[in-house]
């Protein structure tokens, strides 16, 4: 299932309301950490895409057959933009710059790839099955370091 962006910010709310209603009908519950962390990168990439690239984008949304307690979900941003994320520092004021270090920090997985002119960035996020003491959700990559952030120039 997939969502065309415009280049518009407003479109950011815009995706993540389309990602919530396809989780609704695949078993993942909305109040789960795995959907919350999974709103939250869309916010992340689709921003990227819009504000960074100021081109066009594909969200793609990959979600399992049949959600068992194992299951890996996978987000794709597609943008005609043929520049690569590159690393960028900001200090502690700043109030943007941090989304691919979010990204980072929270998927289980992620990367990027040329794709034609453009590019795809993607993460993945796993749900593991509950126990007594492990998060409902196994979302959450290794911690950026400070001040790290990324940006799609």
């Amino acid at each position: 299932m997939q969502l065309e962006i415009r280049p518009d910010p407003a479109e950011v709310g815009r995706a993540r309301r389309w990602a919530r209603s396809r989780l609704a009908g695949s078993g993942i519950q909305a109040d789960e950490q795995l959907a919350e962390t999974l709103v939250l990168l869309v916010s992340e990439l689709v921003t990227n895409a819009v504000v960074h690239t100021g081109c066009p984008a594909v969200l793609r949304l990959v979600l399992p057959g049949a959600v068992s307690e194992e299951s890996t979900v996978r987000l794709e941003v597609d943008d005609t933009s043929g520049c690569a994320p590159v690393p960028r520092c900001v200090d502690g004021d700043a109030t943007g710059g941090r989304g691919l270090a979010l990204v980072d920090g929270l998927a289980d997985r992620w990367g990027w790839s040329r794709e034609g002119a453009g590019k795809r960035i993607w993460c993945e996020l796993d749900r593991c099955p509950e126990s007594g003491d492990a998060p409902p959700a196994c979302a959450g990559g290794a911690a950026a370091p400070e001040g790290l952030a990324y940006e799609v120039v």
